[in-house]
């Protein structure tokens, strides 16, 4: 199944897509798309369902983040060797793991706001990985039993916030808009292998990211189990696993994101986000 959230900002409702890809409204159905809806009764539950008798969703609807209430957003660096590269650094030997604040959550076709102040704005798309079920202690063998699904992810970053700056990263994650999610939650069931889907991510119509999460260092499997083994992994809680090469801070002579400037990102089957870049007002 794809599920999404529809509506104004901070009042979204759910939705589902039907068989021939027309929206369909959900709100009569569930409160949300969180919580126990993530769990595998509650997505069974919207799977039995006849979703032509459903209200449709008018065309040019916004879209929200497609998961409500995400208690955590966990990311994942350098789980690319070839990003690792480019960026300088060596593949860690675990996981490399860094927070990116709720507030910066947004729909995935809102504006991405470029932060005052901001010089070193850029891409990266990622596959994320949606909890479904508390999850803690959990196998490797037994991971992918506790993922609801999958999302599209641009882990938009600051990076003179995140590397030229004391600290830790996460200053240059976590500006407001820099986490566009979706369009679509699309259910474990409907992804057959998330290690083997093509990644690409264009800005104004020039290609710069070309990848596979083949390519990861640590698969959704791993992160999962290694990720329960310091805290609970809760419904909604989202994994955002990391980036292949092609992001501006790569590149031989830097071309960094600003005002006007058009992000087109897609991971097969799980939809695509276009996003236009604004300045801070």
């Amino acid at each position: 199944m794809k599920l999404f959230r529809h509506g104004l900002m901070g009042a979204e409702k759910p939705g589902m897509l039907d068989d021939q890809g027309v929206m369909r409204d959900l709100s009569g159905q569930v409160s949300d798309i969180g919580g126990a809806v993530l769990s595998d009764d509650g997505l069974s539950a919207i799977g039995s369902l006849d979703p032509t008798s459903l209200p449709v969703v008018p065309e040019g609807t916004r879209l929200g983040a497609p998961v409500a209430g995400i208690g955590k957003m966990i990311c994942i660096g350098l789980n690319y060797a070839d990003h690792a590269a480019e960026s300088g650094a060596q593949v860690p030997p675990e996981p490399l793991i860094f927070m990116k604040a709720t507030s910066a959550i947004q729909g995935p076709n809102d504006p991405i706001v470029i932060p005052r102040g901001s010089e070193k704005t850029d891409w990266e798309i990622e596959l994320g990985i949606v909890i479904g079920t508390p999850a803690k202690y959990v196998s490797e063998k037994d991971a992918l039993d506790y993922v609801a699904g999958y999302v599209l992810a641009n882990d938009v970053s600051e990076r003179s916030f995140q590397t030229e700056r004391t600290g830790q990263w996460t200053k240059g994650k976590s500006c407001d808009s820099f986490g566009p999610l979706g369009p679509y939650l699309v259910t474990r069931d409907a992804v057959v292998d998330p290690q083997n889907l093509a990644m690409k991510l264009s800005v104004n119509g020039e290609v710069m990211q070309n990848g596979s999460t083949s390519t990861m260092v640590f698969g959704v499997a791993k992160l999962v189990s290694y990720l329960s083994q310091f805290m609970t992994l809760h419904p909604g809680d989202v994994i955002s696993t990391g980036t292949p090469p092609g992001v501006a801070m790569g590149m031989q002579t830097p071309r960094y994101l600003r005002p006007g400037d058009v992000v087109e990102l897609e991971i097969e089957g799980l939809g695509r986000q276009r996003a236009e870049l604004v300045a801070d007002s």
